[in-house]
């Protein structure tokens, strides 16, 4: 069995955003040569996610009004976990909601998804330098 590992890297300006990173996980998936198995793509930072779902601008502006409304940024004094200094409470709840990672099958050489199917990161307490980890195994 094959093993295949690789970092992205993202510094968003702003403090939330939606980067498609399909191409980078074809990428990869390509260098490591596998042709059958499954491809891990995951969050290595606490209040970043990633996850599946359709690059359509809408539904990514539906998302950011939908997660505002269940964790708002504002006011920050309204979480504990804030009391340590941190702005970010909101961040991690959102990266809770929208997930950790995601685990797409590979066959013939390829992400075998569904119609519409994207990868993306999400960030939600963006300004610094972030990672994901892209792990691929298979023969």
């Amino acid at each position: 069995m094959k093993s295949f590992r690789k970092e992205l890297w993202f510094q968003t300006p702003g403090r939330r955003a939606f980067v498609n990173i399909t191409r980078e996980v074809e990428a990869a998936l390509h260098d490591s040569g596998v042709r059958e198995g499954l491809v891990l793509v995951n969050a290595m930072h606490i209040t970043a996610s990633v996850f599946i779902n359709d690059d359509e601008s809408g539904l990514h502006a539906d998302y950011e009004t939908w997660l505002e409304q269940l964790a708002p940024h504002e006011p920050v004094s309204g979480y504990r976990h804030n009391r340590t200094g941190e702005d970010n409470a909101d961040a991690h709840m959102k990266r809770q909601v929208m997930g950790r990672e995601v685990v797409v099958a590979i066959t013939a050489g390829k992400l075998d998804f569904g119609p519409w199917e994207q990868i993306f990161y999400g960030e939600f307490d963006g300004g610094r330098r972030k990672r994901v980890l892209i792990k691929i195994i298979g023969e």
